[in-house]
């Protein structure tokens, strides 16, 4: 009988999105199918301590820190605690980690899952880190010529040092409606939409309060939310898109996730030819910034002229079971328990084709 794989599922984290990271991992770790996989569960809290042992999810639910364990990586057994509390803690196929935001989707533990030399699900360092930076995956994307509105950056000193000169240089820039957005964050935390100069500073000192980098976007006329699931390594593959109608004026945190009257219309309501126009820019998108096993992609529809803008891209999208990215997926003929398996297959394949690489070029001492 072929051996189960043991998959680890990190969840929690130091972000504002730690209570998203705990249902989307309450979602994964029910459809992982027990005849196929150990499931080890890995808790974070919001002050970054490490819940290893017994049952990290319901002690996070329960807001519980617990005891800290030392992470040590070690890429000779993938394992990240080698004898934790007094236990050898058992070696790891691969690692689902299903953090949101900083500390977790920008390329800090793809880093230290490296280290260690553990397959993961998602992308890699590079990916995730631009992915996470909204204004570093702009200039990417603009780099590729891919449509998006026009934005500028303002560092939180500068806002913070000269609060006029910040607002004045976007107003001799951008017109009216704004959004000023956290540079590194996700779920629409920080973020507002300014239609004057008074609601600008309130947005400006709003996303200050989450990072050092603030993001402000010209508004698209009318606009419509179009959401696009892509899977796969090097030759991914683009979902049908899928439409948010907020029950605000934008989609922000609240109407994702507490007011429940938003509507997810799949497919989204539009014409073929821009289906398959959406469907193409998402994989450009996932291309651009060397994206691996997942991402949702988002679009602003212009209302108007029916012109499409890249907005971003989510490297570790929200993954409960009425999440967009599966979802989608679902639409697109893959069930979810599915899903979950060709991401880890994803993980197993990229981490063959990563292994593959030489680490060292000449065993000749250059010192002597």
């Amino acid at each position: 009988m072929k051996r189960k794989l043991r998959v680890g599922v990190i969840f929690g984290g130091r972000s504002g999105e730690h209570q998203v990271s705990l249902a989307s991992a309450r979602s994964i770790m029910a459809a992982l199918d027990r005849d196929k996989y150990d499931v080890a569960p890995l808790g974070i809290t919001q002050s970054g301590r490490w819940l290893l042992n017994g049952d990290p999810l319901a002690r996070l639910l329960r807001g519980g820190d617990g005891a800290a364990e030392q992470v040590i990586p070690d890429n000779t057994g993938r394992e990240l605690v080698p004898g934790a509390t007094g236990a050898a803690f058992p070696p790891l196929d691969v690692i689902f980690p299903v953090l949101h935001g900083p500390f977790g989707e920008d390329g800090t533990i793809q880093g230290l899952l490296e280290i260690a030399g553990i397959p993961y699900v998602g992308s890699g360092v590079l990916a995730s880190a631009l992915g996470m930076d909204k204004l570093a995956a702009k200039d990417a994307f603009a780099a590729r010529n891919l449509p998006q509105t026009p934005y500028l950056a303002v560092k939180r000193k500068d806002w913070e040092a000269d609060p006029a000169a910040a607002i004045a240089r976007i107003e001799g820039l951008l017109p009216y409606p704004l959004f000023v957005k956290p540079a590194n964050l996700g779920s629409s935390i920080g973020i507002s939409k300014a239609h004057d100069c008074a609601e600008l500073r309130d947005a400006l000192a709003e996303a200050a309060r989450y990072d050092r980098k603030l993001l402000v976007e010209q508004a698209v006329p009318r606009a419509r939310e179009i959401e696009c699931s892509v899977l796969g390594n090097d030759d991914p593959i683009a979902s049908v898109p899928g439409e948010v109608v907020p029950d605000r004026e934008f989609y922000d945190y609240a109407a994702k996730y507490l007011d429940g009257d938003s509507k997810l219309l799949i497919p989204a309501p539009i014409p073929a030819a821009l289906a398959s126009r959406v469907r193409e820019l998402a994989v450009r998108a996932f291309l651009a910034i060397d994206c691996s096993g997942l991402a949702r992609v988002d679009f602003l529809l212009d209302g108007g002229t029916g012109q499409v803008f890249l907005n971003e891209i989510n490297t570790m999208p929200g993954f409960t079971a009425i999440s967009m990215y599966p979802k989608l997926w679902e639409a697109s003929g893959i069930p979810y328990p599915e899903l979950v398996d060709r991401l880890i297959d994803l993980a197993l394949e990229r981490h063959a084709d990563r292994s593959r690489s030489q680490v060292a070029y000449d065993n000749t001492p250059l010192l002597k």
